[in-house]
């Protein structure tokens, strides 16, 4: 016989034998009634025991025994044979709790055990201790409540619509309790604010501002290397000063005696008495330009800081430096003094705030939330408070450790101004950082578009007019609207929920 024909042959067998016992099943199902009850019985119980002897005493399944007794049955639905009674739910426990495979038997080790009752394991739930992954869900839902709790204190967040509530114990259950998203709070009305002077003069860029102690006058310094004091009441020029080779990059007058104060792009910093009118004091130590100043208000100390990413404190009298304070990695671009402690605040380009000690002349804290350079600080005059500009946003910050606050995003506690490179001016509430007015000036006849730019703007004594310094060469002015009411100016708010914002 070939190879082909083996092969086709062992399949026809194989074929064939499935079929005849498929045939013998089916004669034993047509003819049941052949053979006597008796007969029949006895036949199962040997089939049975020799062929499931090392299973028949597995433990019943709960579910089946709640369905009823559970019946070895024929195949094709005919009276089975009743197992033994397995009594209440028991568990194996021993080498084999379960035979590996069939033929393998229970060792003498092998011991049945009765399940505990539902009360049993009920009270053995509430002894045990709670599982790891159910503490540090604990721990998390904790301190995420938390957050939400303070969000006034710390960033805005939005916290979920529900909160997940964990039971411990055998009946744990999750709950969803609805909580209510905060919200910011209504601003307090301000009058707009309107443009009613520009004030011209000056040949180039004006780059500082600041009004005297006494807010009869201000002081400008520009690109054009001079320095120049109007009149605040009618805007006339009073005064130019000159002494510096280099655009002027920073003014300020002393509420202590009668001294000015310039810096510039010429590394110089320079004190001029204002009775003579003329250069009394030089302070040398930067390396690079000076691009600002400002005054200690209780002692005669004045801080300049500089394009070589340090900010130095001199001794206005001795002309010592005192301290130089190092720590910046880029160039520092605005600096801020107070009585209280942090005495010393800086911004830098290199995207971080630091607060100094000025005794030990060191660093107290550094403030990095800001993404991008930070151009300018300013300081409340009757709260605890100051606040930072940066390209990303302005960041509101609470003394001495310079706790964070709020965001004001978007380019009866006073109002804020915040002015840019594209000439913009954004009016902010302080209490809730709502941007209740932008204005954006024209550049004056003559001048570019790509001039419409501020440098630096400030308020004067009595807080009643806001100056600016632009780069179309003016300097304007500007106060509040006295006709606006809040029917006529109404604030466009509504109550949104807080979201979170990185810093």
């Amino acid at each position: 016989m070939t190879e082909e024909v083996q092969k086709h042959s062992v399949h026809t067998l194989v074929f064939r034998s499935l079929k005849r016992t498929h045939e013998m099943f089916v004669s034993d199902h047509a003819k049941p009634v052949a053979l006597d009850e008796q007969s029949y019985k006895t036949k199962m119980t040997v089939m049975m025991r020799a062929e499931y002897k090392v299973v028949l005493h597995m433990p019943v399944l709960k579910e089946g025994r709640d369905r009823g007794p559970l019946h070895a049955s024929h195949p094709y639905g005919q009276p089975g044979y009743p197992l033994p009674d397995a009594g209440p739910d028991y568990l194996v426990t021993g080498t084999h709790p379960y035979p590996s495979s069939p033929g393998v038997a229970f060792t003498a080790d092998t011991q049945i055990q009765k399940m505990p009752s539902e009360a049993g394991v009920h009270s053995m739930a509430l002894a045990l201790p709670s599982s790891q992954a159910r503490q540090e869900a604990s721990r998390t839902a904790a301190s995420e409540a938390d957050i939400h709790r303070h969000a006034g204190g710390a960033e805005r967040s939005q916290p979920p619509q529900h909160a997940l509530s964990l039971m411990e114990g055998g009946t744990t259950t999750s709950t969803l309790v609805p909580r209510k998203a905060p919200t910011m709070p209504r601003p307090q009305w301000h009058p707009p604010w309107k443009l009613y002077r520009v004030i011209s003069g000056h040949l180039g860029w004006v780059r500082s501002i600041a009004v005297e102690p006494g807010n009869q006058w201000f002081v400008t310094g520009s690109a054009d290397r001079t320095i120049k004091i109007w009149d605040l009441a009618s805007g006339k020029l009073k005064l130019s000063l000159t002494g510096h080779i280099s655009t002027v990059r920073g003014v300020a007058v002393s509420t202590r005696s009668p001294y000015l104060f310039s810096c510039g792009e010429d590394k110089q910093v320079k004190c001029w008495d204002l009775e003579y009118n003329k250069v009394i004091r030089h302070y040398h130590g930067h390396l690079s330009a000076v691009y600002d100043l400002d005054l200690h208000p209780t002692i005669d100390v004045l801080v300049t800081y500089s394009r070589d990413a340090t900010a130095r404190v001199w001794d206005i009298r001795t002309k010592a430096n005192v301290h130089t304070l190092s720590g910046h990695t880029n160039t520092v671009a605005t600096v801020k003094c107070q009585s209280a402690e942090p005495q010393v605040i800086t911004g830098s380009h290199d995207t971080t705030i630091r607060l100094w000690d000025l005794v030990a002349g060191k660093t107290r804290a550094t403030l990095t939330n800001h993404k991008k350079s930070v151009r300018a600080l300013v300081l409340h005059p009757r709260q605890y408070t100051f606040a930072s500009g940066s390209p990303d946003n302005i960041k509101q910050w609470k003394c001495p450790d310079g706790n964070f606050i709020q965001n004001l995003s978007g380019q009866q506690y006073g109002v804020l101004v915040s002015g840019a490179d594209n000439g913009t001016i954004h009016m902010w509430d302080w209490r809730t950082g709502y941007n209740f007015q932008r204005i954006h000036a024209a550049v004056q006849p003559g001048s570019l578009d790509s001039e419409s730019g501020l440098f630096a703007c400030v308020f004067d004594q009595s807080e009643s007019r806001l100056i600016t310094a632009e780069a179309d060469k003016t300097m304007k002015v500007y106060k509040e609207d006295d006709t606006a009411t809040e029917e006529s100016h109404p604030v466009n708010w509504k109550p949104e929920i807080l979201k979170r914002k990185r810093f």
